[in-house]
Formats: C-alpha cells, sequence, structure tokens
C-alpha cells in the first residue's frame, strides 16, 4: 500500500517517505480549497472519531492510540494534516478522486476491480518510474507485476498505480526475483516488457553481449523470459545497441523454455523507433525489440518484423508535436537563484503541488497526455538553482545555441573542451521536437534551457516531454525526479506498441 502503518515505521526512510505523502496530501487539499475558495485554516484540527476513521482507512493508524506516536513523529505537520483529513470529510464532493491514491482502502478497491478483469497481463521488469507500464494500461493491459532496484523509482511507480498490489511491486534485485520467479509471480504473463542495461558491448563474433559480466542485468530478463514463457516479449534499450542486434536476436532464439508440458522457442526482430513519430514531443530514439512465441505466431499467422512493419505504419496518422505544445499552458517561472533550496518551494520558482493556472486541455497535445482531463492541480513544476555565471549564460543565448557560441566565449568555463563540452549548454528550440530527455538531468540542465525564460526546464516540463500525464507525480528528492523521468519510456510511444500487440491476445 502506498502508507506503511505507524507500527512499520522503523528508520529515517520511512519516516521520510511517510513526511513526503502526508505533505502531499495536504497540499491537495490546500489546492482544492484555494480553488474552491474555501479558507483552508478554518477548517477544524480536532480529533473526532470520524477523522481517526478516515486516518485507519489511509492506512496509517490501526487505533486510536496511533494518533498520539503520529503526533510526535510528524510535528509541526500534525495540524495541517488533521485539517486536511477533516476537509475531505466535510467537502468530498469537492475532494472528488483526488485523494485516491493517497489512501489504501480505496486503493485495496482498486486492485480488487482490476483482478476480476480479463485483461491481458503484463510483467515489467526495470519498471522505472512506470513509463512502459502506463502505455501498457492505456491500452488496456494489467500489471501483474513490476520491479526496480531504485526505491524512489518503486514508491513513484506504485504511487501511480493504485490498480497494482503492492505486493507485486518489488524493490529488488532482478537476480534474487528471478531466481525465486514463483515466489512473486503465480500467474501467466501475456507480455514481458522491460528495458535491461547493457553496458558490455561487443565486436560481431567476439564475445556476446549476454556472456559479457557487465550484462549480467540483461542476462537475467533473458532468464525470465524463459521462466515465465510469455506470448509476447517488448525489450529497448539505447539506439548504440543496433550495431548487436543479432547478438540479441540469437539469445532469444536459443531460448528454450518448458511450461505446462509444452516446449516453447521464440521469434524476434527489432526496429530504432523515433518518440516524435507516436505523439511524444521528443526526438527520442529506442531500439525496440518485439519476441513472439513460436506457437503464438502460427496461430495468427504474425512475425515481429509484420507487429513492428504496422507500429511504422501508423506514425503517418500521428499528429507531430513540438516543443512549445508541452511547454505551453503552465505557469511561468524564474531560476532558482539561493543555493540549496531545490527542495523548498516558492511562489517564484515553483511548488511541488500547486493550483493550476490553466486546465491541461488548451491544446492537442495536452489534450492527448491528459486524455482529455482537466488538470486542477500540477506537479513537480519547480525550477532549479542556477548560479550567477550560468544565468548569464542562458541570458545570452539564442535557442539553438550551444557551448561554442561567441557570446557567451568570455563566460565558457569550458572553452579549450568544446569538443568534448559542446552540448554542455544548449538552448532548447520551441518549434521543433525537443531534443532528448536524460537521466543526466540530475546532475544538471544546462543541456536543456528553456527557449524563452532564463531557466533550465523544471521537471513538470520534462515530464511533459515525455507524454506523462500532468498528475503523474514524481517522488523522491527534487534532483532524483529528473533521473525518473529521463530514464523513463514515454508512456505515449509504449501505447503504440502496446495497441498492436493486444489484437493478438
Amino acid at each position: 500500500m502506498v502508507f506503511k502503518n505507524i507500527d512499520q515505521i522503523t528508520d529515517k526512510k520511512d519516516k521520510s517517505k511517510l513526511i513526503e505523502k502526508i505533505q502531499l496530501h495536504i497540499r491537495i487539499v490546500q489546492c482544492l480549497s484555494e480553488i474552491h475558495k474555501i479558507v483552508f485554516d478554518k477548517v477544524s484540527s480536532d480529533v473526532k472519531l470520524n477523522t481517526i476513521s478516515k486516518i485507519k482507512d489511509i492506512g496509517i493508524i490501526s487505533n486510536e492510540d496511533d494518533i498520539i506516536v503520529l503526533q510526535k513523529l510528524i510535528n509541526p505537520l500534525f495540524i495541517d494534516f488533521i485539517k486536511s483529513v477533516n476537509f475531505s470529510l466535510l467537502y468530498p464532493k469537492l475532494i472528488g478522486s483526488h485523494l485516491d491514491k493517497l489512501n489504501n482502502k480505496i486503493r485495496l478497491e482498486y486492485q480488487k476491480k482490476e483482478a476480476r478483469t480479463s485483461k491481458p497481463t503484463v510483467v515489467d521488469f526495470f519498471c522505472g518510474a512506470g513509463g512502459l507500464s502506463l502505455g501498457f494500461v492505456k491500452a488496456g493491459y494489467k500489471v501483474i507485476f513490476a520491479n526496480d532496484h531504485e526505491d524512489v523509482c518503486i514508491d513513484t511507480y506504485s504511487y501511480n498505480h493504485p490498480e497494482v498490489k503492492n505486493t507485486s511491486i518489488v524493490n529488488g534485485d532482478i537476480k534474487d526475483i528471478v531466481n525465486n520467479l514463483e515466489d512473486f509471480i503465480n500467474k501467466d504473463a501475456d507480455i514481458v516488457v522491460g528495458g535491461p542495461p547493457c553496458q558490455g558491448f561487443s565486436s560481431a563474433n567476439q564475445q556476446r553481449i549476454i556472456d559479457d559480466p557487465r550484462n549480467e542485468l540483461y542476462k537475467y530478463f533473458i532468464k525470465a523470459v524463459e521462466k515465465l514463457s510469455p506470448k509476447f516479449v517488448v525489450m529497448e534499450n539505447v539506439r548504440g545497441m543496433l550495431p548487436y542486434a543479432n547478438q540479441i536476436k540469437e539469445d532469444y532464439q536459443n531460448i528454450k523454455s518448458f511450461k505446462d508440458n509444452k516446449n516453447y522457442t521464440y521469434e524476434i526482430d527489432c526496429r530504432v523507433l523515433t518518440s516524435n513519430d507516436y505523439g511524444v514531443a521528443q526526438k527520442r530514439h529506442r531500439l525496440i525489440f518485439i519476441a513472439i512465441r513460436k506457437d503464438i505466431g502460427l496461430q495468427f499467422n504474425v512475425s515481429p518484423s509484420d507487429i513492428l512493419n504496422n507500429i511504422v505504419s501508423t506514425k503517418d496518422n500521428n499528429e507531430q508535436f513540438h516543443l512549445s505544445d508541452a511547454l505551453n499552458f503552465i505557469k511561468e517561472l524564474e531560476a532558482n537563484r539561493k543555493k540549496n533550496t531545490n527542495e523548498l518551494d516558492s511562489e517564484v520558482s515553483g511548488k511541488k503541488v500547486e493550483v493550476n493556472s490553466y486546465t491541461g486541455t488548451e491544446n492537442s497535445y495536452l489534450l492527448s497526455i491528459n486524455e482529455n482531463r482537466t488538470m486542477p492541480i500540477i506537479f513537480n513544476h519547480k525550477a532549479r538553482f542556477v548560479s550567477d555565471l550560468n544565468f548569464d549564460i542562458y541570458r545570452l543565448l539564442n535557442q539553438g545555441d550551444d557551448a561554442t557560441n561567441e557570446k557567451i566565449v568570455h563566460l565558457m568555463p569550458y572553452a579549450h573542451r568544446n569538443n568534448v563540452f559542446k552540448d554542455k549548454y544548449y538552448k532548447l528550440i520551441a518549434d521543433r521536437p525537443s531534443r532528448t530527455i536524460t537521466a543526466h538531468l540530475r546532475m544538471d540542465c544546462h543541456s536543456h534551457i528553456h527557449p524563452f525564460q532564463v531557466r533550465s526546464i523544471t521537471p513538470r516540463e520534462a515530464a511533459r516531454i515525455q507524454s506523462f500525464p500532468d498528475d503523474y507525480v514524481f517522488l523522491g528528492a527534487y534532483l532524483k525526479t529528473y533521473m525518473q523521468i529521463g530514464n523513463a519510456v514515454p508512456p505515449l510511444m509504449a501505447k503504440v506498441i502496446a495497441e498492436n500487440i493486444i489484437k493478438y491476445l
């Protein structure tokens, strides 16, 4: 569940996660009170029987005595948290579904409902923040297992996928999971998806990728396929893996899976797909492998090449979007100029949770990523710290300018290494698809300078460029939100892939 019971809070990390979600609860309610012109501070902070009952439903406490423990643990947030709970009891219609993801009882109802469906099933390894899963869910699948080794990614994934059982979202090493797969997955998986890192790029006719010790995680992904015998596999990786695609194909063709007294083998193919061909406001190249269990291929007379060709053919029917489509209709911010304050909210540089100045439906791109839903609250829209030197560089560059531009020669700290740091500074071009959003943004955002405002892009803007909806919340430390977003597969591109497979399930 999204909340641990207070009895299970055993260390600083657990406490930090509890506080972050309680702050989220408070801020969502405060935003709704502002939207509906109700004074939040006038709401009662009395702990009544129905207040206690509600906090039990949320999942933080199990009895009345736990309230005292909670008060000690989360002070000075306690009073505002009680007010936010009482507000939700006073104005349930105004709250609507905004707090559903922060309520263990409601999440359990979602999970029971999902369990009764007959949707095709997905297992997602290296799930990250959930981009691939989100695309497949939007295309009509249900996730029965997700795994990642980064605990912050698991927190984000779990929060945003309330329909997936908590026990089916596992933070851990894939090696431990695959070696004990029956302890985690007890249902048939129609499709296994994931992006295992492949770091040891071998030359042709030399050591194969699966044998390189640096690619152990990839090897375990293959082993998971072998154990689960899914009907389909979707594996994504960087375009730089293309020269080694034949090695990967060979690995899949060597899979011999045994399930239900039957032997299964696989056929596989791959293509480099570019995200802006599939409704994403970003030019991101990904190498996509699709494998089909041969009995399914024969049953439907379909090959991986057929499916990949179908995916490619859809691009002519998809609307093309530019960076400006993602960056428009969101509050203008100024760069944070105070060092070590990225975690702090500010009226000028933005807040983690804030009333949206717009509806999230103003253009066709926002309608697409938000699925025609209005977004009264915006998340993760905070401008990061920028030094005086970098502020001047940002200010002087025009769209499309990079670190070699003569306007900043007198400022460039890396001028003697322009061959290495040419892209160190780059101002994005508004009327083109964005350059690739990467996990490096966690380190700095100089490569993604806002085209009109003197700052780098915010996590929310990066998420929009990746095609995440505006209510997809990225949990964890501020800089880690960039990592989560940059590592994700764009959900809209994942959805197109999923839609072209589901017809065979």
